[in-house]
């Protein structure tokens, strides 16, 4: 059965586009706290507008899982842009597949 064409091997990005990775990230990273922030003030906004008293314990349990919602889950997102912008994706092999999907040599 005919093998398929391997893929070539790219070449690695200079150290100076990883360190612009890092400060892109943290940069984004700062808009998403920003976002965050903002999130735990619309949602408080919104307990509020009930007219009854928010307690103290939920109020900082609407400000810690918010928040931290917010952030994981933009920082997660953010981790994935940046492994495939700074070709961390590419540095990944899984070796030699065969066509029966067996990683043993022929």
């Amino acid at each position: 059965m005919p093998r398929h064409d391997p893929i070539p091997n790219r070449p690695r990005r200079p150290h100076a586009d990883r360190v612009d990775y890092r400060a892109r990230f943290r940069r984004t990273m700062g808009w998403m706290a920003l976002a965050a922030f903002v999130s735990v003030l619309l949602a408080l906004i919104y307990l509020k507008s009930f007219g009854d008293p928010v307690p103290l314990h939920m109020q900082i349990a609407t400000i810690l899982g918010v928040g931290f919602t917010v952030l994981v889950g933009t920082g997660l997102m953010a981790l994935v842009f940046l492994s495939s912008r700074s070709g961390h994706d590419e540095d990944a092999t899984f070796g030699e597949w065969n066509d029966d999907g067996s990683d043993r040599p022929r």
